[in-house]
């Protein structure tokens, strides 16, 4: 027994660390990227108005809350994995099953993410949980895991859920893979709010990455309200209809073409980001 309760607490301890520590690095490192960098930053702002102090203390507390709820959801992953509902594959990798594992765990959270968003606007829902998100009206990257504990909850219950399926029909997930996701995850999610468009002139007209969102994808959802409800691509906003009519041009109003200059060494920042919070987050665990 005592045995079984150290083992529950070095696993809570580590759960809360982790998720504390990629929330506090992504945000972190992209604000002080942005801070840096300010002149580029300043021109590629989305919104004309700017997050006041109280609007950072709220994003940040909120967030702290967030995190207590995504650290008790890792908790009970590893509880349900001990249980053997959950299977964590051991042993050699093979890269493409890898891979496959990867891109479908991000193609499956973009389909939760959509639905989850679209519930959580309907009339009561927004009232209920999601308004505290849109609170965040010019959002900073540090309003990533400013939600309500409900909406956290929902948030989070993607992963057990996600990883209980997976090992039922393809016999488990590799441990890296579920790393790596959760690392693409925040840093996709600071970039989306981070107010200042990250992703250069012709992104959106592009058809290799143009099914990518933007920065400016997600603003105008805090900005307008309802519409841009993908997290990581806007193919179910485009076939739901939900993407906003003007979101190429006000995404080609603030994006601006990669030169060689001090933009260009911004630009190689910004771009190298999800690296380097992987590679930070990675000496936590």
């Amino acid at each position: 027994m005592p045995e079984l309760f150290q083992a529950i607490m070095n696993h809570m301890i580590g759960a809360f660390t982790f998720d504390l520590g990629r929330y506090l690095i992504a945000a972190g490192l992209l604000s002080f990227l942005l801070w840096i960098f300010g002149q580029w930053s300043a021109a590629r702002r989305i919104q004309t108005r700017k997050a006041k102090f109280a609007d950072y203390k709220r994003e940040f507390l909120s967030s702290m809350r967030t995190v207590i709820v995504f650290g008790l959801t890792t908790i009970s992953t590893v509880l349900l994995e001990a249980a053997g509902w959950i299977n964590v594959l051991q042993g050699e990798t093979i890269l493409p099953l890898f891979i496959a594992q990867l891109l479908a765990m991000i193609i499956a959270h973009d389909a939760y993410f959509y639905w989850m968003h679209r519930w959580l606007h309907t009339k009561t829902m927004f009232r209920f949980s999601h308004l505290h998100h849109h609170k965040s009206r010019t959002p900073t990257p540090w309003a990533a895991y400013s939600f309500s504990s409900f909406e956290a909850m929902a948030e989070a219950a993607f992963v057990p859920l996600y990883l209980f399926a997976f090992s039922v029909f393809f016999g488990g997930m590799y441990p890296f893979a579920i790393f790596l996701f959760l690392a693409h995850m925040i840093v996709r999610n600071v970039m989306g709010h981070a107010g200042v468009e990250l992703f250069p002139a012709g992104w959106t007209q592009n058809k290799f990455v143009g099914w990518i969102t933007t920065t400016t994808h997600h603003d105008l959802h805090h900005s307008q309200g309802n519409s841009n409800f993908g997290l990581y691509f806007t193919w179910w906003d485009r076939m739901m209809g939900t993407e906003h009519p003007q979101y190429e041009a006000r995404f080609n109003a603030v994006a601006k073409p990669i030169h060689l200059s001090v933009g260009a060494t911004a630009n190689i920042c910004i771009a190298a980001f999800s690296l380097l919070a992987v590679a930070t987050t990675a000496q936590l665990i």
